[in-house]
């Protein structure tokens, strides 16, 4: 008899609320996105090339990335690529020309809605030609690549993130999805050297990493000054990835004849995984451009990420680790 009370109740309050199943009335549980192991939707991949020379900082969105590439520019300088899928913020920027190294980093990910603010004469072709959307500024009104009064050109371009993907919308532009791209998401492995601090550089700029076990990620600092976001919130990721990668010339160059560098994200390598204040010797592999990077230690088991938002660092130059006994704790950093 009670349980046919409750089978009453249950069809009662479907009717009332207009539900067509039981489990609709349910507590339902929240998207987890693919790239990053945090909550948020699977939605549509938006790629932004961001400038990271001292005047572009602070930088808008970045907090809202579920990945974020350091690729180094002609003069040794660094510049970024943001992919954005859980989380579409209203506006990312300062938005800078896209490079060749581009193109084999964002094809692992699918057609992806690619923002940028121009490229190379050479290098236009070769962006038409591949499987992504060009969005760049050269094809976008002024309301979407709109200029910041408070910043000076060339960091004065902000991308209206949320008006461009309600155009993908409109147009019914075909994106791809956030998919597996190489990596998955759960506790770390066994061992792992305990770590304060690292060090990453190119010629002309660098990164620091310190691990803040109260907010259990790696707050960055940019050319020894602080990350902070235009937002105020310190730029960090819970897992950074050092992927050290060739970086050679190519055959294109800047508009003062600065020869662009090429990093090489296709084959395998050596690298480090950093998270849960730990820092793991490891090695990567990516056969073709079209598949995803894969971690894994020495013995060939997986490095699983830690959940949250993800940078990785592409580099030839060994970083400077602080590392502590292992018997130690790292510095909570306030």
């Amino acid at each position: 008899m009670f349980f046919k009370r409750i089978s009453i109740a249950a069809a009662t309050l479907l009717l009332l609320t207009g539900c067509s199943a039981i489990s609709d009335l349910l507590p339902q549980a929240a998207e987890t996105n693919v790239l990053s192991g945090r909550e948020g939707l699977n939605g549509p991949v938006l790629a932004v090339k961001i400038d990271d020379t001292n005047a572009a900082h602070p930088q808008i969105g970045l907090e809202d990335a579920d990945v974020v590439y350091i690729e180094q520019v002609e003069g040794g300088l660094t510049r970024l690529a943001a992919i954005f899928s859980s989380r579409i913020p209203e506006r990312v920027g300062p938005v800078r020309s896209a490079r060749i190294s581009d193109m084999d980093i964002l094809k692992q990910y699918g057609r992806v809605a690619f923002a940028y603010s121009g490229a190379q004469k050479k290098l236009l072709p070769v962006i038409e030609a591949a499987n992504l959307q060009n969005l760049g500024a050269q094809s976008q009104p002024p309301s979407i690549y709109t200029t910041d009064p408070n910043r000076v050109p060339p960091v004065a371009m902000v991308l209206r993130a949320d008006l461009l993907m309600a155009k993908v919308v409109e147009k019914n532009y075909q994106i791809t999805s956030a998919k597996n791209v190489g990596w998955s998401f759960s506790k770390a492995p066994e061992g792992g050297k305990p770590t304060q601090s690292v060090i990453m550089h190119w010629p002309a700029a660098r990164y620091s990493a310190e691990w803040s076990e109260s907010e259990s990620r790696w707050l960055l600092s940019h050319n020894s000054t602080l990350d902070v976001a235009d937002s105020g919130k310190t730029l960090g990721p819970t897992t950074l990835v050092i992927q050290m990668v060739s970086i050679t010339d190519s055959e294109y160059h800047d508009k003062v004849g600065g020869v662009t560098p090429f990093s090489q994200t296709v084959g395998t390598g050596r690298g480090f995984i950093l998270r849960d204040g730990k820092t793991f010797t490891a090695l990567w592999s990516r056969p073709t451009d079209a598949d995803g990077t894969t971690w894994t230690l020495a013995d060939g088991s997986e490095i699983r990420f830690a959940p949250g938002q993800i940078w990785v660092a592409l580099t030839d130059t060994k970083p400077d680790f602080t590392y502590l006994s292992a018997s130690a704790k790292p510095t909570k950093t306030k």
